[in-house]
């Protein structure tokens, strides 16, 4: 707050002020509603409990407030010790305002502008971090936070530092019922196409299993480089809050996203259709979170799930996949990417991904086969799967090759599938059974780079470009590790279980992409 004295204003010290406002409601005769704000009441003058740490100095920070399911009213809260540390944690009252509760947990130092939502009876915290967001978890009023690694897909965690770059940052965090299912909705900046800053706003939406986002619903420029925004749903309508500024002032916009919630309901719908004509197969869809299969357009091998789409390049389309043939010749899923706003964070620390594979001919060189790849510049094969010259598999981990027992043979098809478990422990599988494992691999701390993207590969020789070719068809992405039973039920399948599916969803991003290219 300001106070003027001695015709100076003078900032007080940091601290909590209540306002409470009375809300008139919209009529026939007086359309608009109105707002009319009380006095605002220091929560320190009330029985508001100290908390621990020798916090001193307290502000309202980061987004809106929760109203738990219980009734709890809950908003985050950045604090400062004597040595001006920054922490976040909440305020909550349980009677409806009347009195107010620091927690007694707070987050991790130097994080600060706390974003909170409830999800399933938990409170999730995004915080800006000296190294990047981090994503924090509390069962108990923030008594304790626990750090929420993955938790929240497609929330970019320990990124560049937030205070000198603003990329892949979440703005506005929201909990909404939508079409019957429970979902958090986000605004995180995010790149556009050709552009190396993060500068545009995705709407990203989750259950927590899958994720999807789209976009952008709002751009940054040179004349308006400042932009916070917050999320609201309520009867049925979406809205998206932004303020823009720059050093002459600032501007405040409300816009319905009309068209986004109808695509979110569309996305619900295919999910749905997805996991019923799936699981007729017997095929798991628990933790199911990506497809590629029959759907294609050009260059671009589609997610059925309408989460992210595989970039093809010189390959010949197939039933059910692609051909690729020699050096040059592959597709790259950029699943976690941050270039490409890759949503599957999970990949770091957990994932299987099952594919039905032929290998048409014998190449002359040992010549990768798939693998999921870590970001640059590090680039390294983290989990892979080759085939030799002397026709047998070959596991890959960490960049160092291995020969198994097992063989393969030109013309066959196979299911092949790459797992990691616990962020260290990786495996590989072929036709449900283990070629090879290593429960030592590099963890997410000490790699050095994310999981970024899973390679498909025609062929490493630069010289003969036609020594080898395989064919890649259904492509399974599950966020967790899969039991050995369960990979013997993932069909390699002819694609007629969902083809249907995939041709309505083909129909519909042809649209969307006419529609986005008017952005």
């Amino acid at each position: 707050m300001l106070n003027e004295s001695g015709g100076i204003w003078k900032r007080d010290s940091l601290d909590l002020k209540l306002v409470v406002g009375d809300v008139t409601k919209p009529t026939d005769s007086e359309p608009s509603g109105w707002i009319t704000w009380g006095t605002p009441t220091s929560l320190s003058q009330t029985t508001l409990k100290t908390p621990k740490a020798g916090l001193k100095n307290f502000a309202s920070s980061g987004g809106s407030g929760v109203l738990m399911e219980d009734g709890t009213l809950v908003f985050p809260v950045s604090a400062f010790n004597t040595g001006n540390d920054g922490f976040s944690m909440i305020i909550y009252s349980m009677d409806n305002g009347e009195k107010w509760l620091l927690s007694t947990g707070v987050s991790s130092a130097k994080c600060l502008n706390p974003r909170i939502t409830e999800w399933e009876g938990s409170i999730l915290m995004i915080v800006d971090c000296e190294n990047g967001q981090r994503v924090f978890e509390s069962r108990d009023m923030g008594t304790t936070w626990t750090e929420a690694v993955g938790t929240l897909p497609g929330v970019w965690t320990k990124s560049k530092p937030v205070y000198q770059d603003l990329s892949l940052h979440v703005d506005a965090l929201i909990t909404a019922t939508i079409e019957g299912r429970r979902v958090m909705l986000y605004i995180q900046r995010g790149h556009t196409s050709g552009k190396n800053k993060a500068s545009a706003l995705y709407l990203w939406v989750t259950d927590n299993n899958r994720s999807f986002y789209f976009g952008p619903v709002g751009m940054e420029n040179a004349a308006n480089s400042m932009l916070v925004s917050s999320l609201l749903y309520s009867d049925g309508s979406l809205h998206l809050l932004q303020r823009r500024g720059n050093g002459e002032g600032a501007v405040i916009s409300l816009a319905r996203l009309t068209e986004e919630l109808n695509t979110i309901k569309s996305t619900f719908s295919t999910w749905a259709q997805l996991d019923a004509s799936i699981s007729a197969s017997s095929t798991p869809t628990a933790g199911l979170v990506g497809l590629l299969s029959d759907a294609a357009s050009g260059d671009t091998w589609i997610d059925d799930y309408r989460s992210v789409n595989a970039k093809v390049m010189n390959a010949v389309k197939v039933h059910d996949g692609f051909k690729f043939t020699g050096f040059g010749s592959g597709a790259i899923w950029p699943v976690n990417n941050r270039e490409s706003n890759g949503p599957h964070t999970f990949v770091d620390y957990r994932f299987t991904l099952v594919a039905t594979v032929i290998v048409h001919k014998v190449p002359k060189n040992s010549t990768t086969l798939l693998g999921a790849v870590l970001a640059e510049p590090i680039s390294t094969l983290f989990i892979g799967l080759s085939y030799g010259a002397d026709g047998t598999w070959e596991t890959v981990f960490n960049g160092e090759t291995t020969k198994s027992g097992s063989t393969w043979g030109p013309g066959k098809e196979y299911q092949v599938a790459l797992m990691l478990q616990d962020g260290n422990k990786g495996s590989v599988y072929v036709d449900g059974v283990s070629v090879g494992s290593l429960a030592t691999l590099p963890t997410p701390e000490v790699r050095g780079a994310e999981i970024a993207d899973f390679y498909f590969v025609g062929g490493e020789d630069e010289e003969d470009k036609k020594s080898s070719s395989v064919t890649v068809k259904n492509v399974f992405l599950y966020n967790r590790p899969l039991g050995a039973d369960e990979l013997r039920m993932v069909k390699k399948g002819d694609g007629s279980m969902h083809g249907s599916v995939s041709r309505a969803l083909l129909l519909l991003l042809l649209g969307l992409w006419g529609f986005a290219a008017l952005y």
